[in-house]
C-alpha cells in the first residue's frame, strides 16, 4: 500500500481516548490532521446551521462523503477539501506545522474543548 499501512486504518481508529473529533490521538500526524479537518468542518457547519445535505448542494461534494469525513472514516482528498472550503468560505486544513512539540519531539495538535451550539 503506498505510504505504508497507516492508510489502512481510518482516521478515527487512531483515537486513544475521548470522542471523535475531540479525542486524544496517537502520534500519527496524518490522523491528527484528519481529525482537525473533521473538527473544523463540524464547527463550520454548526456555525452556519448547515446540514450535510445543504453543504453537499452548495459544494458539489456528495452528502455521504461529507458524513464520512465528519465521522472520521475516510481520508479526504484535496479536491473535496477545496470544494468544501470554497462553499464554506473557510479554511479547513489545519496549520499543523504550528502545533506545539510534545514529549518525544513530535508535534501534537492542541485539542480544544467541545463547544456547544450557540457558544462563542
Amino acid at each position: 500500500m503506498p505510504g505504508g499501512t497507516r492508510r489502512g486504518k481510518k482516521p478515527r481508529d487512531y483515537a486513544v481516548s475521548g470522542d471523535w473529533p475531540y479525542a486524544v490521538m496517537e502520534s500519527v500526524r496524518q490522523a491528527q490532521i484528519g481529525q482537525a479537518v473533521a473538527r473544523a468542518l463540524t464547527e463550520a457547519m454548526e456555525r452556519r446551521g448547515l446540514s450535510a445535505n445543504a453543504l453537499a448542494t452548495a459544494s458539489g461534494v456528495n452528502r455521504q462523503v461529507i458524513s464520512n469525513i465528519l465521522a472520521g472514516i475516510v481520508w479526504p482528498d484535496m479536491f473535496t477539501l477545496a470544494s468544501l472550503e470554497e462553499a464554506l468560505d473557510e479554511v479547513l486544513w489545519p496549520r499543523h506545522t504550528d502545533w506545539p512539540v510534545g514529549d518525544g519531539g513530535a508535534r501534537r495538535q492542541p485539542i480544544p474543548k467541545r463547544r456547544r451550539s450557540g457558544e462563542g
